[in-house]
């Protein structure tokens, strides 16, 4: 039998921040996988979600050994040993994959329960399949009634309530560190999404003094313009470090762009004032022996998501709803896509992925 729907791939339920890491997908890297997927023998349509907290590949299969496949293809990408992502592999079919899709879109599934930025992730990844013309009828209705029930989870239910971002997390613990926001300098690296919505949290409560770096400049200027903040060029970030008393550090950059040397350097400036790290990149943007220096402080995601938990038990009876409301939904979406996946199984395995169409 062919291996239908499938979800395979590995998030922090099972690969600590160190693995995740080595299994974050450069923009080259990826690239280069889709193309090898898209070509793959009875692979006839995949989407690839890729975040900080997972890699996942949803596909359909019209041969058995297609999902297999594919995580070979994603271990000699990644120069990843094949039997260590056995261990800590995802693998659901079907059914089960078409729930684990909708718990993830509606934040159940997150490190962060009810996060929502998981939600806009999904929508990018499905529209990047659709885009490159590998999603066909199975997962263009999956993803898209899977938008539909992450909605229904949010709308009917408390899920996303309390502090369940990374933003809100690090505002907090900032303000435990220095006991206000109002005379404390902060400086962000990198100018994406993520970053963005933290510079804003720690706006929306107090903090004046903000500066943007980003290894493009301009959009270092475009964002500061936006936040009332000021830009300053990236490459200044190890000579100024001292002047600051938080760095959210959110880049894509490959490697860490925050060096033990550079913080000890920083520190001789100021050994009296605390420094505070919070990591929001994949790979991690601090060189994790900066957490050993005195009253030095660094929170990378897997931190923050740990002190996220404590929240958790406050959401627990809303989980246990969302959860039933997703299984619910799962149960008829798979009803609808059943007889699709069989068909496609049984067509010929060297037919191209089906032209996306809506539902």
């Amino acid at each position: 039998m062919s291996d239908g729907l499938f979800v395979i791939g590995a998030n922090h339920h099972r690969a600590p921040l160190d693995v995740r890491e080595k299994l974050a997908l450069a923009a080259g890297a990826a690239e280069a996988l889709h193309a090898e997927l898209a070509a793959m023998e009875g692979l006839r349509e995949f989407a690839v979600l890729s975040t900080c907290n997972r890699i996942e590949f949803y596909g359909v299969a019209a041969v058995p050994g297609a999902a297999e496949r594919v995580s070979a293809a994603f271990c000699a990408k990644q120069n990843f040993d094949a039997a260590r992502f056995a261990e800590i592999r995802l693998d659901l079919r079907n059914r089960d994959a078409v729930q684990h899709l909708l718990e993830v879109a509606a934040g159940l599934d997150s490190q962060m329960i009810g996060e929502t930025e998981i939600f806009g992730q999904v929508k990018d990844a499905y529209a990047a399949a659709q885009a490159r013309r590998s999603t066909g009828p199975v997962l263009n209705r999956v993803f898209q009634k899977g938008f539909q029930a992450a909605k229904h989870v949010r709308t009917h239910t408390a899920i996303t309530e309390g502090q369940v971002s990374v933003a809100n997390v690090a505002v907090d613990l900032a303000l435990t560190i220095y006991g206000g926001l109002k005379e404390t300098h902060i400086l962000l690296l990198g100018a994406g999404e993520i970053g963005e919505k933290t510079a804003k949290a720690f706006q929306s409560r107090g903090a004046a003094a903000l500066t943007v770096a980003s290894r493009r400049f301009a959009r270092a200027m475009e964002l500061a313009t936006t936040l009332g903040a000021s830009a300053m060029p990236f490459e200044q970030r190890e000579a100024r470090l001292a002047e600051f008393d938080v760095v959210v550090c959110a880049t894509s950059a490959p490697t860490a762009v925050v060096s033990l040397a550079t913080v000890k350097a920083a520190m001789h400036k100021r050994p009296a004032r605390p420094l505070f790290f919070i990591d929001q990149a994949l790979p991690r943007d601090v060189e994790p022996a900066v957490a050993e220096l005195e009253n030095v402080f660094v929170y990378n995601l897997d931190d923050l998501a740990k002190i996220a938990e404590e929240n958790r038990a406050a959401r627990e009876a809303e989980l246990t709803k969302g959860r039933a409301i997703v299984a619910e939904k799962a149960d008829a979406l798979w009803r609808q896509v059943a007889a699709q996946v069989t068909a496609m199984a049984g067509g010929s395995t060297a037919a191209p992925a089906a032209r996306p169409e809506q539902a």
